[in-house]
C-alpha cells in the first residue's frame, strides 16, 4: 500500500500565555467571530471536546471559504488520530508532532481505514497548540495558527480536502505552564484516488 506524503507537519510551540510573544500579542484582543461558529469562544472542559473541535473546524472553514478555498470536510478517522495525538502528548508528556516512538502523522493515519479508498495514497498534515487558561478557545488557538506562517500554510492549503480536530483541557507537563490551558491538535488529510 502506498503511504503518500506527509506535508507540512508542523511542531512550532504556540506559547500563548507571554504577554511578549508574538501570539501573546496577535491575541491581546477577542478575535471577532460569526454566530455560526458555536463555541468559538468556549473554554475547553472534559464535557466539551465535540463543541470545542467543532468551532475548530467551523473557524478554519471560515478563513477557507473568505479566501475562496473549498471548505474541509470532517473525517472521523482523522478526527480520532487527533484525539489520541493528545491524549498521547498528555501521556507521555510530550509536545510534539512526532511521538516519542517516532510515530509521525502520516504513521498514524496509514494505520487507520482512512487510506482504504486511496490507491494513490494519501498526504497529511498537522497542526498543534497549546494555551493557558483564557487563551485557550477556539477562536485564540485558530488566530494563533494563522498568525504562525508555517499553521497558515497548512490551514490554506488547496491540498487537502478532510480534517479532524481533538482536544484537551489539559497540558503536558514538559510545558511548565501551570495547571489548566488546552492542547489542540488539527489533521487534515487527501486520499488520492
Amino acid at each position: 500500500m502506498r503511504s503518500g506524503r506527509a506535508l507540512l507537519a508542523t511542531a512550532l510551540v504556540l506559547p500563548l500565555c507571554g504577554a511578549g510573544s508574538l501570539a501573546g500579542q496577535a491575541l491581546a484582543a477577542r478575535p471577532p467571530v460569526p454566530a455560526r461558529c458555536a463555541g468559538a469562544h468556549v473554554r475547553p472542559s472534559g464535557a466539551n471536546a465535540a463543541v470545542i473541535a467543532a468551532a475548530t473546524l467551523c473557524l478554519v472553514d471560515q478563513i477557507r471559504t473568505a479566501r475562496h478555498l473549498p471548505a474541509l470536510w470532517w473525517n472521523r478517522e482523522l478526527g480520532r488520530v487527533a484525539s489520541g495525538q493528545v491524549a498521547t502528548m498528555l501521556s507521555r508528556n510530550f509536545f510534539s508532532d512526532v511521538r516519542p516512538t517516532g510515530q509521525t502523522p502520516m504513521s498514524l493515519v496509514a494505520g487507520t481505514s482512512y487510506t482504504v479508498k486511496a490507491p494513490g495514497g494519501v498526504s497529511v498534515a498537522e497542526d498543534i497548540a497549546w494555551a493557558t487558561p483564557g487563551v485557550d478557545t477556539p477562536a485564540r488557538i485558530v488566530a494563533a495558527w494563522m498568525a504562525s506562517p508555517a499553521h497558515r500554510e497548512v490551514i490554506l492549503s488547496t491540498e487537502f480536502h478532510d480534517a479532524g480536530v481533538g482536544v484537551a483541557a489539559s497540558l503536558p507537563q514538559v510545558l511548565r505552564a501551570g495547571s489548566g490551558g488546552a492542547t489542540y491538535a488539527m489533521e487534515f488529510g487527501v486520499r488520492r484516488r
